[in-house]
């Protein structure tokens, strides 16, 4: 593969797309980029590496130009659109230059009867949920920094919390797609209807595909009405009795649109009690909130659990302080892992853990793990494959059906171990997707599982 030399003039790179994207700052030379931007950057790509510039389009159009040219001269590129997830996935190897998407952020179209939105895939996810609210609508997704992150960086890293529990995850809600391809041309895939199904695959394929398939440029989901009330029970305890909590709680009729089982730390950290944690909220009309809540403090009561019901203001800021807590990390040195094990093994893992979230039915969730030796540990006690991989294909495992994959990580650390941990057999199929999709491997050279 032909890639740009590391003596190449940056100027002449800004020069080849400052004609395609015309404005003022919307080709930034390396040096130029503010320091933050390029921390980031520097987070997503091998040490010793630096792309000569960043691009900024602001169409559809302008985006397929700037890949072809791109495409054209053999020049790796890393996609991305506000930044906020750079630091998740492998390191992109050899990037010449970086396209972000974010000023390509436009809705396209509210269908409010049909509960359908189509948006550019640089809109923040903060904005789109203001402009749905306006409805009495939402998007049930509640991904990391969503004040930044933006829709196709959501979809790039698949990324969505607990509201899983009750709504799916990233692929579930997705009804179509566009899209440009490594060489510049725009394919779509689904529709703008809910009982669309056609290009079904695509739309699993470039969730979670990290930008090694194509640009994501503009998405359609199905979207919700807000419910009327909202109310959350958290209860604190013994590892063995919120175990019991949580097996009640899966077996019963409650339908939780958030249920996660918290790590001691981190639930000292929230200032929720002693002991693990079981957190679920419940969202309908107020009578079946407060039933469901009290049912809920019912079922901890009997088993010796600290029991405690939060609502409106009080809600809103412990999912929001759970989040940040769980991917704030207090040193550089933290590892931010996914996680996924049968979910009657979730109780043991957070046992072993300081700080962890794991969601209840699905059994996926995040760790802060201390060290690469930790990493390591814990793949082994779960004798780990992998992770979600291209096609939605579950990697499964060979003992407890668990993976653990690092999302952030010091670089050095990415550069000694593998972050996804897969070694199962689907590497020559996910190649051959990546070889037919990219052929010349210029989008994310090295972001994906076995080096994709």
């Amino acid at each position: 593969m032909k890639a740009m030399s590391n003596d190449r003039p940056q100027a002449v790179c800004a020069s080849d797309f400052a004609s395609i994207v015309g404005e003022e700052n919307a080709v930034c030379l390396w040096e130029n980029i503010e320091l933050g931007q390029q921390k980031r950057i520097q987070q997503a790509i091998t040490s010793g590496n630096s792309p000569s510039c960043i691009v900024y389009p602001r169409t559809q159009q302008q985006l397929a130009a700037v890949i072809a040219t791109a495409h054209t001269n053999n020049w790796r590129v890393l996609p991305c659109g506000s930044g906020s997830k750079l630091s998740w996935g492998g390191l992109a190897k050899g990037v010449d230059i970086v396209v972000s998407t974010e000023r390509i952020n436009q809705l396209i179209e509210h269908a409010v009867g049909d509960l359908t939105v189509t948006v550019e895939a640089g809109m923040k996810f903060s904005d789109l949920q203001a402009l749905l609210a306006k409805s009495r609508q939402f998007l049930a997704l509640d991904p990391t920094a969503p004040e930044s992150a933006t829709i196709g960086g959501i979809v790039a890293t698949g990324d969505t919390g607990s509201l899983r529990q009750r709504y799916g995850s990233v692929r579930d809600q997705l009804l179509g797609i566009t899209f440009v391809r490594a060489d510049g041309q725009v394919a779509k895939a689904g529709g703008r209807v809910v009982k669309n199904v056609a290009g079904y695959d695509l739309m699993k394929l470039f969730t979670g595909s990290y930008g090694t398939l194509g640009f994501i440029s503009q998405l359609t989901f199905r979207v919700y009405p807000l419910p009327e009330a909202s109310g959350t029970v958290v209860l604190t305890g013994k590892a063995e009795a919120v175990s019991q909590a949580a097996d009640i709680l899966r077996g019963s009729a409650l339908t939780p649109v958030q249920a996660d089982l918290l790590s001691t730390k981190l639930v000292s950290s929230l200032g929720l009690g002693q002991g693990l944690g079981l957190i679920a909220r419940f969202q309908s009309i107020s009578e079946s909130v407060k039933e469901q809540s009290n049912r809920v403090l019912e079922v901890g009561q009997k088993l010796g659990l600290d029991g405690a019901v939060f609502a409106e203001g009080d809600e809103a800021n412990l999912w929001q302080r759970l989040q940040e807590r769980i991917h704030t990390t207090g040193t550089e040195s933290v590892i931010t892992c996914k996680i996924g094990v049968l979910p009657t093994a979730a109780v043991e893992i957070l046992n072993q853990v300081e700080l962890g979230l794991i969601h209840i039915s699905s059994g996926l969730g995040l760790l802060q793990l201390e060290n690469k030796n930790q990493v390591l540990k814990v793949r082994d006690e779960l004798r780990s494959c992998g992770s979600d991989a291209y096609g939605g294909l579950r990697l499964r495992t060979q003992a407890n059906s668990g993976f653990l994959t690092i999302l952030s990580a010091p670089v050095a650390v990415k550069e000694e171990i593998d972050v996804w941990g897969y070694t199962g057999n689907a590497l020559p199929l996910m190649r051959r997707i990546k070889e037919q999709f990219d052929s010349k491997n210029i989008l994310s050279p090295g972001r994906f599982v076995g080096g994709i």
